[in-house]
């Protein structure tokens, strides 16, 4: 990796503060997925697993947006651009 310019970035054992964004992702994904469910099969984890992503992704508000859904973050910066665009026109 070092001839590709890249470094290994990890955080100290026992500082989850250091990469605060993935343990709060980390945090959330164990408490309303992973500790819901009790996988019968790799089948079942993969499909129960993509439900709870499209659910945090489209429907599941997130406090770092405002109490907005991704989707609905989205569309607004969206429109936002677009305003912005015809404004300059």
């Amino acid at each position: 990796m070092a001839n590709q310019g890249l470094e290994v970035a990890l955080i100290d054992p026992g500082k989850p503060w250091q990469n605060g964004m993935v343990e709060s992702f980390n945090g959330k994904f164990r408490d309303e997925c992973l500790s819901m469910e009790w996988f019968r099969s790799r089948t079942e984890a993969k499909v129960v697993i993509e439900d709870w992503r499209r659910t945090y992704n489209e429907v599941r508000p997130h406090s770092s947006l405002g109490k907005m859904t991704p989707g609905a973050f989205a569309r607004m910066l969206d429109s936002t651009s677009n305003h912005g665009a015809a404004l300059k026109n």
